[in-house]
This record gives C-alpha cells, sequence and structure tokens, in this order.
C-alpha cells in the first residue's frame, strides 16, 4: 500500500510541475503581440491559375 501511495505522490507531484510550466509558456505566449495581415502579404493568384482544372477519376 505504501509503495502505491508513493508512486502515485510522486506521478502527481511531476503532473504538478509540468503543469506550472506548461501555464507559463502559455502566458508568454498569449503576451506577444498580435500581427495583423496586411493587404501585401496576401496571395494574389494570377488567371491561369484560378481557372478550375478537371481531374480524372483514380478509380
Amino acid at each position: 500500500m505504501t509503495v502505491f501511495l508513493s508512486i502515485l505522490f510522486v506521478l502527481l507531484a511531476i503532473n504538478a510541475i509540468l503543469l506550472i510550466f506548461s501555464v507559463n509558456g502559455a502566458k508568454d505566449k498569449f503576451a506577444k503581440p498580435i500581427r495583423r495581415i496586411s493587404d501585401s502579404s496576401a496571395t494574389k493568384l494570377f488567371p491561369q491559375e484560378a481557372i478550375e482544372t478537371e481531374y480524372k477519376k483514380a478509380v
């Protein structure tokens, strides 16, 4: 019984440590400013690329 409880407490401690590190990492991720996508970075299609092509069935 003591072996089971000691393994359980060790796993719970590891889980708590990993949870603390993951919360700190997520906080840093949300603190970064969000860049807006400008019109210049949008991909522009040429008329040849916009035309739908016909595909043959693979079966």
